[in-house]
């Protein structure tokens, strides 16, 4: 079998969809982190956006999640995506739509001003409403099954798990579905395992970096 080496940041979300396929499709992998803040050049050489993730398949590199997640689609065995073109296509589109979210989060935890950090807060609760009213009464995204959708919002959800010690933001209250959902991601073994233990530090450490109001909350909150 071609080697596959997936190419990581350890607190990447979108690495960790990658990752999570990998491991729920039982695919042997390497994992290699890199420091993007002082990426190699052995990195820069392979990486045309200067990002993660990278899946290697043997010489070959192929990059952005999305792609590496249809490439393990249409190669590997145990199918994440719904066999129906039509529920497919919608699978994708929720997919980009998690996608948005974690740039929405990106966005909230740098935010600088009161005003933008409520701003993109009052965004992301009118997502998580959209959401909630797109799920089912299953225990996945559709249903029963687990799938790449369910792949994308596990990392999302993990950002709440430290978001929470630090306030009530709000953004995913009354919505007894997400949460359901949440807590039903939060111990699915392939999720768990997309990270390391030490995660929830290395994610704090992060977010006090920022200099944002996010990080001078925080500052209070240690004070």
């Amino acid at each position: 079998m071609t080697k596959l080496t997936l190419v990581s940041h350890e607190l990447c979300p979108f690495v960790q969809r990658a990752a999570i396929a990998l491991e729920e499709k039982g695919v042997a992998f390497e994992r290699i982190n890199v420091d993007l803040a002082n990426k190699p050049d052995w990195f820069l050489k392979i990486s045309p956006l200067g990002k993660v993730p990278l899946l290697k398949v043997g010489d070959a590199v192929i990059f952005e999640s999305a792609v590496i997640l249809e490439y393990l689609e249409e190669t590997q065995p145990n199918p994440l995506h719904p066999a129906d073109a039509l529920k497919r296509a919608e699978h994708r589109a929720w997919m980009e739509f998690g996608s948005s979210i974690l740039m929405d989060l990106w966005n909230f935890y740098t935010a600088t001003d009161e005003a933008a950090f409520q701003a993109k807060a009052t965004l992301l609760t009118e997502k998580f409403e959209r959401l909630e009213q797109r799920l089912g009464d299953g225990l996945y995204f559709e249903g029963a099954r687990f799938s790449l959708v369910d792949a994308v919002f596990g990392p999302v959800f993990r950002y709440f798990d430290t978001f929470d010690r630090i306030a009530d933001f709000g953004m995913l209250a009354n919505k007894p579905k997400i949460a359901a959902w949440r807590r039903v991601l939060a111990e699915r073994p392939s999720i768990v395992r997309a990270v390391k233990p030490d995660y929830p530090e290395r994610l704090r450490q992060f977010l006090q970096t920022r200099n944002s109001r996010l990080s001078h909350l925080m500052m209070k909150q240690a004070a």
